[in-house]
Parts: C-alpha cells; sequence; structure tokens
C-alpha cells in the first residue's frame, strides 16, 4: 500500500497511476477528497499515510524540511520515503539526516508533468538516485516502472542536479524570459519561431514557485544561469561592432 503526502498537480498524476495497481492514501493540507476519490484513491489522516509501506512526498522542496522533521516520528520502521523533486542533493541530504535510520530512502525525479504525461507513461524518464535502500526492494521499484515503459536513469543527486541545471533550469528560464518578452503567435512566422514557442508550453501551466525552487535549491542553476546569460550578452555586444 501507498500514501501521498501532497495532492497538487504531480501528486495526483502520481495517485492516478499508481492507483491503478495498489491501494492509495492521499494527504492534503487542504480538503480534495472528491478529487481524490474520483481518481480511485483514499483520502487519509496524515498518520495513516505515514504507516503505508511506501511514502511518496509530493511536496515544493521549499516545504520538504519541514515535512520530514512532521513525519519522521509517525513513519513505521521500515518504511520507504520517496521524494519528486526536480533538485537532488538536497532533498536526500535532508532525508538522510531528518528520518530514522531504520527508514529506507530513495530520491527520484520523474522527468515529465501532468501535461506531458496526461494520457502514456511510455517512453517518459525518470531518474532514481539509491539513497539508503535495500537492493532487493530497489530491483523491485526499478522493476515495476519498467513494466510501466518507463526509462530509469541512475545516477548520484550531485550529477543529477549538474545536468538538471541545463536540461530543466535553463529551459525554464528561458520559456520564462519569453513569456515576459511577450512571445506569442505571428502570422509571418519561420519553422525556428515556431519551435521556439514551444518553450512557452513546458513553463505555461507550472507554478513560479517550482520555478524559484529549481533555481534556488540546486547549487549549480546560478553559475549556469550567469553564464547563459554573458553569452547573450556577447553575442548581443558583438551585434553592436
Amino acid at each position: 500500500m501507498i500514501g501521498i503526502i501532497g495532492f497538487g498537480r504531480f501528486g495526483k498524476l502520481t495517485a492516478r497511476y499508481l492507483a491503478e495497481d495498489f491501494d492509495v492514501f492521499v494527504f492534503n493540507r487542504r480538503d480534495k477528497s472528491a478529487q481524490i476519490k474520483k481518481i480511485g484513491a483514499n483520502t487519509a489522516s496524515l498518520s495513516t499515510v505515514c504507516q503505508q509501506n511506501i511514502v511518496i512526498l509530493c511536496v515544493p522542496i521549499s516545504t520538504l524540511k519541514e515535512i520530514l522533521i512532521e513525519i519522521g516520528p509517525i513513519l513505521k520502521n521500515d518504511v520507504l520515503v520517496v521524494d519528486v523533486c526536480s533538485v537532488k542533493e538536497y532533498p536526500s541530504r535532508w532525508m538522510k539526516d531528518l528520518l530514522p535510520e531504520t527508514v529506507s530512502i530513495l530520491a527520484t525525479h520523474p522527468m515529465f508533468g501532468p501535461d506531458s504525461a496526461s494520457d502514456s507513461l511510455k517512453g517518459k524518464k525518470i531518474f532514481l538516485s539509491q539513497v539508503r535502500v535495500k537492493n532487493k526492494r530497489y530491483q523491485k521499484i526499478k522493476s515495476y516502472l519498467s513494466s510501466k515503459g518507463l526509462i530509469i536513469i541512475e545516477s548520484t543527486p550531485e550529477d543529477h542536479d549538474e545536468q538538471i541545471a541545463i536540461s530543466l533550469a535553463l529551459t525554464h528560464l528561458i520559456g520564462r524570459t519569453l513569456s515576459e518578452f511577450g512571445a506569442a503567435e505571428l502570422n509571418m512566422d519561420t519553422e525556428g519561431y515556431k519551435r521556439l514557442l514551444n518553450i512557452l508550453d513546458v513553463v505555461e501551466h507550472d507554478t513560479w514557485q517550482l520555478f524559484h525552487d529549481m533555481h534556488q535549491y540546486n547549487p549549480y542553476a546560478k553559475k549556469k544561469r550567469i553564464a547563459f546569460m554573458k553569452a547573450m550578452k556577447k553575442i548581443s555586444d558583438r551585434l553592436e561592432q
């Protein structure tokens, strides 16, 4: 049985897919019992969720620390705690520091969202880092995820964050900048411009908090952002010569 803490857009997606195969219990601060029931999951108290075999934390990284402190004393001994944050170094460290040693820990980053995976998980990528979980249990989870058509990427939290600072944080920076600039469809467009506008689709449904968090908590994001801005200025300066 699986417990989920948080029923935002990604928590809802997670619960919907897992409810196809497991009994899923969801805790959310605000009452969303009707929506939870509609996708085949069960509304539950925080203590009930923490007594399931697996507890998935579908919460913003900015609230993760306080959630870990709150649930640490009420988790059952052999539970597996999973986070789904888009950065991995800080969550992995916090889970090891704040959760009891009897708790297993798996750091993940599903590299898809409610829009891109609304119909299927096939071909989507998910990052896994075996922070503190026995290999037999870990292999069972990998087998289940693979059976859903997911492509599994395994590495360290550090390697994840350095790469994702470009592939995710930088992409969202460009998308947010295009939105702020006012980029929109034009009658006289080009194929290149239409592809550029596709980046807007990546960010338009995500919250500012998600965007802020992926930059605030990724130790490599600022460096990559500054390097990109310098490259933009360098190109602009060359045009003035």
